[in-house]
């Protein structure tokens, strides 16, 4: 047998560098970034904690891993395997959190939900909405401004009215098996789990009083289709609120929807987003309520989402 002592210096090293390697892989903790569940699952993203946290109470043989940070409960909801974690508030934690959990467990189809600002006039706090498409409306030119007027860049498409300085431009997006990358403004949700919302809706009674007994005017119900936007802000200006109903027929906006819509479009995974009303953005008389009635909004988005897995088609 050859000795190591006689081999020259560098395969020595080279040897006792793997040799090293190989023993501290043995002995090291796992890596949680290995974490790869591979039953069918669908992922219940929520973007407010206590929604969560009244989700969790209710889940069957829960289980909790964490991903870089991210806490991942799996179990059994409304008789389906799911994982249940918060995305973080704004479009890039959204992001970032759901291809984290698509990278590592088998998600077949992805239901996000959470509070959110009413956008069309027609709609009140408490109210959910179901929309049938997302879109990225603070995705921006800030135009420069020339003679009383707004000079545009002639490379990006600008689909809608600007508000303003702001001037709403399309995404481009890659996908595998796109021949080149597309660009869009609007990103759809799966029409199955659209048609399982309308089926949801008649099964729910939803709260109009929150705990402290402080009650809407009138009782929420429950809106499905229509445009939800998304964006980096958090927005109480009855004026821009108008801007975004008027110019995009949105019915409601917050900061997560369209980016896990993108995502979920990227990766080809079913998608839909419940959100609850839980102020109007700006719309309503006096200040923002939305401290008040967040609680409300939290437990009647949970109470759609609990319905909705009831009424998915299938086993999972």
């Amino acid at each position: 047998m050859t000795r190591l002592i006689f081999m020259p210096r560098t395969v020595r090293v080279l040897i006792a560098g793997l040799v090293t390697a190989l023993l501290l892989a043995a002995t090291a903790p796992a890596d949680a970034h290995a974490i790869r569940d591979e039953t069918p699952r669908i992922a219940v993203v929520s973007a407010f904690a206590p929604e969560l946290a009244i989700l969790q109470g209710e889940l069957e043989g829960a289980s909790t891993q964490s991903v870089n940070g991210v806490a991942f409960t799996t179990g059994t909801l409304e008789g389906r395997d799911v994982v249940l974690f918060l995305s973080g508030i704004s479009v890039v934690n959204a992001a970032m959190t759901v291809q984290l959990a698509l990278d590592h467990y088998a998600i077949e189809r992805i239901v996000f939900s959470g509070i959110a600002g009413g956008v069309d006039p027609r709609l009140n706090i408490g109210d959910v909405v179901i929309a049938d498409r997302w879109g990225q409306y603070l995705e921006m030119l800030f135009a420069r401004e020339v003679d009383g007027g707004w000079m545009t860049m002639p490379f990006f498409e600008y689909p809608y009215a600007n508000f303003g300085m702001m001037f709403p431009r399309s995404v481009t997006v890659l996908r595998a098996g796109a021949e080149a990358p597309e660009t869009r403004f609007w990103f759809s949700v799966d029409e199955a789990l659209l048609a399982s919302a309308g089926s949801a809706a008649n099964d729910v009674t939803l709260a109009r009083c929150t705990a402290e007994d402080r009650c809407l005017e009138k009782v929420p119900k429950i809106v499905v289709g229509g445009s939800g936007v998304s964006g980096g802000a958090f927005i109480d200006n009855a004026a821009f609120r108008t801007w975004a109903f008027e110019t995009f027929g949105a019915r409601v906006l917050d900061m997560e929807s369209a980016a896990v819509a993108h995502v979920a479009h990227a990766n080809d995974v079913p998608i839909l987003a419940v959100r609850s009303l839980a102020d109007l953005a700006g719309g309503g008389e006096g200040a923002n309520q939305m401290e008040v009635f967040l609680g409300l909004a939290a437990g009647n988005a949970a109470a759609v989402v609990k319905a909705l897995l009831r009424a998915m088609p299938g086993e999972n």
